[in-house]
């Protein structure tokens, strides 16, 4: 913990735990990477993974956050688990796990450690995915651009539990929570599917 990565706002709800960190950033499918560009502060969604102490993103040699390598960045994670209904609209919340990284993303030039990373993306979005597809090509590989970010400054905030409640007497609304769950849908096979090729084993059956 440092004092950036210090959280303020309910600081019971936060850890500085790297086990915890790690198992949000390899929960979730996709994160947000925060910079400044030309003096304006942007949010840029993207996929990621991890390889050990560094978060890898990926993206393309074109998109404006290659050009910012070096400089400060943010990476935030977070997964919804419910909605948390009260009975009065200001104890109204979420059910959510979270995770704020800060530091400077280097750009991965050297080809082992892109191949590595890449697959690591790869893994992490879809399991098993990276030997059952066609590895990228030399021109392909030059053609995708990935920043590493070692993971030092961190926090991880979360809440978890039931709605609270001010003693709103007989009002008569329900509280309690909803589940937010993601499911994947049935797979749809492109057109130049090959017959006989099974869709991934961890999707749902058609």
């Amino acid at each position: 913990m440092t004092d950036r990565t210090r959280v303020r706002r309910k600081p019971e709800r936060a850890s500085y735990e790297r086990a915890e960190l790690d198992a949000i950033l390899d929960e979730a499918r996709w994160c947000h990477l925060g910079l400044v560009r030309d003096g304006q502060p942007v949010v840029l969604p993207t996929i990621h993974g991890r390889l050990g102490d560094v978060v890898y993103l990926h993206g393309s040699p074109a998109a404006g956050f290659v050009r910012h390598a070096g400089e400060p960045v943010c990476v935030s994670v977070t997964l919804v688990d419910a909605l948390v209904l009260a009975r009065a609209v200001r104890n109204h919340s979420m059910n959510y796990r979270s995770a704020l990284l800060l530091g400077h993303a280097a750009l991965v030039t050297d080809d082992a450690e892109k191949l590595a990373a890449l697959e690591a993306v790869t893994e992490h979005v879809t399991p098993g995915r990276w030997s059952e597809s066609r590895p990228p090509t030399d021109v392909e590989l030059r053609g995708t651009a990935v920043l590493a970010l070692p993971i030092g400054e961190f926090s991880v905030k979360r809440r978890s539990g039931p709605p609270g409640d001010d003693g709103e007497g007989d009002f008569p609304a329900w509280a309690g929570i909803v589940p937010v769950t993601t499911v994947l849908g049935t797979p749809e096979p492109a057109a130049f599917s090959p017959p006989g090729c099974p869709p991934p084993s961890w999707a749902p059956p058609s």
